[in-house]
């Protein structure tokens, strides 16, 4: 009832923020997303479309999970404001990579080490906040397999410290047309409310029915055509949220199979800088990351957000299957 709860008081409260108070003062603002020149010509036409809308189901969610989590408070249960103070190191990274961008009118923010030493160190943060709390194990589930691999705690913590930066900058290079990171993001946070149900995990319930409602609201502003982009303050928040609750489970690897839309927009990414680099110019994609591929193939903005969405439905729907079973 909690998740329920939740999901609608994060819907409500993101549509009714974004639509009355977010989305005009970013107007106001001037909050303009800019362009890149290396994407598709025909992006040209989103300039000026106002960022960091990720504002919108951010406040959300914080509203959902104290409103409807307040059970937690009481039994000293704080899984839900963990996982939200974790995903907002993150947003917060990305509002400073949006406001730079905003304010010098490029598409460059941040640094690449200044953004990575910045998560590495939210991710080492949190994940010795849940070893204290014993949140967390060293033995790696491996989906579908059904065994665990033990691993020493020094080794685990490396290997979970650069999973977390992987997740989060693959969710914000997803973030690449309109409604996509949110709408492939939409059946993860439905795996994970799942999930949450099956195990009586109720906070970490609470927080995935809040991310569930405030992405379901927010893709009233942000599918196509976008009136509002999530910004990296979005992208950056959605995958704190996304790696955070895999190790609320506590089974990083589960990743893999509900983050398949991320992990084949990323690694098309690197295989197509790689491949540049060693054939001197020659490309596997038409552009990448793959999204664009399909772009330039021809395909809408449409079609590719429902094909990429019906895919992680598909490979969430496949990772409950594989959980009821432990």
């Amino acid at each position: 009832m909690e998740t329920i709860v939740a999901c609608v008081l994060s819907f409500a409260v993101t549509a009714l923020l974004g639509r009355w108070v977010i989305l005009p003062a970013l107007r106001r603002l001037k909050a303009g997303q800019e362009i890149r020149e290396v994407g598709p010509k025909w992006h040209a036409t989103k300039a000026g479309t106002p960022t960091m809308g990720g504002l919108m189901f951010i406040i959300g969610i914080a509203a959902a999970i104290i409103a409807a989590g307040w059970r937690g408070f009481l039994e000293g249960n704080l899984t839900h404001i963990y996982l939200f103070l974790f995903s907002s190191v993150f947003g917060v990274i990305g509002f400073l990579d949006d406001y730079e961008k905003v304010k010098r009118h490029q598409n460059l923010g941040l640094t690449a080490i200044q953004k990575f030493l910045l998560q590495l160190a939210a991710a080492i943060l949190f994940l010795m906040l849940m070893r204290y709390d014993n949140h967390i194990t060293p033995h790696l589930y491996v989906p579908f397999f059904n065994v665990d691999i033990t691993l020493s705690w020094p080794l685990y913590m490396v290997f979970c410290a650069f999973v977390i930066v992987g997740a989060v900058n693959a969710v914000n290079i997803t973030d690449g047309l309109d409604g996509l990171a949110a709408s492939v993001t939409v059946p993860v946070a439905l795996f994970y409310a799942a999930a949450a149900g099956i195990w009586g995990m109720t906070q970490l319930g609470v927080f995935a029915g809040a991310a569930l409602g405030g992405l379901l609201a927010f893709l009233l502003f942000n599918a196509h055509p976008a009136k509002v982009f999530m910004g990296d303050t979005g992208s950056l928040f959605l995958g704190g949220a996304v790696a955070g609750m895999a190790f609320a489970i506590d089974m990083p690897l589960i990743l893999a199979p509900i983050g398949i839309i991320y992990i084949v927009e990323t690694l098309s990414d690197i295989l197509q800088v790689c491949y540049f680099k060693l054939t001197h110019g020659k490309r596997i994609f038409k552009m990448a990351p793959i999204h664009h591929h399909f772009e330039m193939c021809g395909w809408s903005e449409v079609k590719i957000v429902t094909v990429f969405t019906a895919v992680s439905v598909l490979f969430c729907a496949l990772a409950l299957i594989g959980i009821r079973s432990i």
